[in-house]
């Protein structure tokens, strides 16, 4: 496996604020890395660091193997797409392609050949000629990537790309970046605080908080066994739904604090009376007609939406419940829900640490 980005032990102080804490990650070549965590974890700042955008307090950044911590942006040949489409207004699509091009001294014939190659790849073959004033929020985005593309450097750098385009057209773009990736063999380092982003399109996810890697591995690696309360609530939607229990004294169930003090067993064994949150993923939840089968419980509704395929159901408890179900008449006038839950799907976490103590 030949790695092509390599950053250890970053810190990243400004005055007194640790904005990142020895971080860890190596980038094989060709491998499309999400970096996610809610506002102010230190993605875009870790991001910045790849870029040389911004000066690390210490730690070591490589690519190919080469020591770059200290080398200027200009040299680290890195390709960086922004939130912002940040076009030259008063230029083409072809001159906005090619203007990096054009400032190594590239000639305006081999220029336009590059232009016309890279508008193939990206889909803008027939908007060479326009102005960005002339292209849609999607056309946009894709001048930018094609004008990181058209470099081929040694890694393509996305900072929240989509964020401001419509929902339809954000994930008609996740298949647009992901294809475009794939076809360039390139390796791709992409900045968001949507974990389905993270999911969808990512071999590798990266999740933050506070300046610190919480976990990082394989999308389903994350959602079926993550290490704390915090990855588990992050990664998956609708979140994981967390209840405050007590092992019972069997050591194989917990009683939650719900009303009736309901109990659900779970895969493995605990210590008796250990407190403990326990998760439970809405998509886990399983809607039956009765209690009577077993590790059930009764939830009285107090909403429910409806999105066409999926109708998720908000209990009327402290704290709420979400249950997600599949679409069903009965379900939109319930005034009471019964569910089910599958003995391996109980995750548990330490109520003081926070730390897992047993997944999927």
């Amino acid at each position: 496996m030949t790695l092509q980005i390599e950053l250890s032990g970053i810190q990243k102080y400004y005055g007194g604020y640790h904005a990142l804490r020895g971080i860890d990650i190596a980038i094989p070549k060709g491998q499309f890395v999400a970096l996610v965590g809610p506002s102010g974890c230190g993605k875009s700042t870790l991001l910045r660091t790849i870029a040389g955008l911004e000066t690390i307090s210490s730690g070591a950044i490589r690519i190919k193997g080469e020591d770059i911590t200290r080398q200027p942006p200009r040299l680290r040949d890195i390709a960086m797409v922004f939130q912002s489409y940040a076009l030259y207004p008063h230029m083409t699509v072809e001159k906005n392609l090619t203007y990096s091009l054009r400032l190594k001294g590239v000639g305006r014939a081999e220029a336009r050949r590059k232009a016309e190659e890279i508008a193939a790849i990206t889909g803008l073959g027939p908007l060479l000629d326009r102005y960005p004033r002339e292209l849609s929020g999607g056309q946009r985005q894709r001048v930018a990537m094609g004008r990181a593309i058209i470099r081929n450097p040694k890694a393509f750098l996305f900072d929240e790309p989509l964020s401001n385009l419509d929902a339809a057209l954000r994930v008609h773009m996740r298949a647009e970046v992901r294809k475009l990736h794939n076809s360039l063999g390139a390796t791709s380092v992409y900045v968001t605080h949507d974990q389905i982003e993270a999911m969808t399109m990512a071999d590798h996810v990266v999740v933050m908080r506070a300046g610190v890697i919480e976990q990082q591995g394989a999308p389903l690696d994350l959602y079926d066994r993550p290490v704390n309360r915090f990855v588990a609530g992050f990664i998956g939607s609708p979140a994981m739904n967390f209840i405050d229990g007590i092992v019972t004294e069997t050591g194989n169930s917990v009683r939650l604090a719900l009303p009736g003090d309901p109990t659900l067993s779970f895969s493995g064994h605990r210590p008796a009376g250990e407190a403990v949150t326990v998760g439970l993923r809405p998509e886990h939840l399983n809607v039956v007609s009765d209690t009577a089968t077993g590790n059930t419980l009764r939830l009285p509704v107090s909403l429910v939406e409806q999105t066409g395929s999926m109708t998720y159901v908000v209990t009327e408890t402290e704290p709420m419940l979400t249950v997600a179900a599949n679409m069903s008449r009965a379900i939109l006038t319930a005034k009471i829900l019964d569910v089910q839950i599958n003995p391996a799907h109980v995750y548990l976490f330490d109520r003081t640490s926070e730390a897992a103590l047993r997944s999927l």
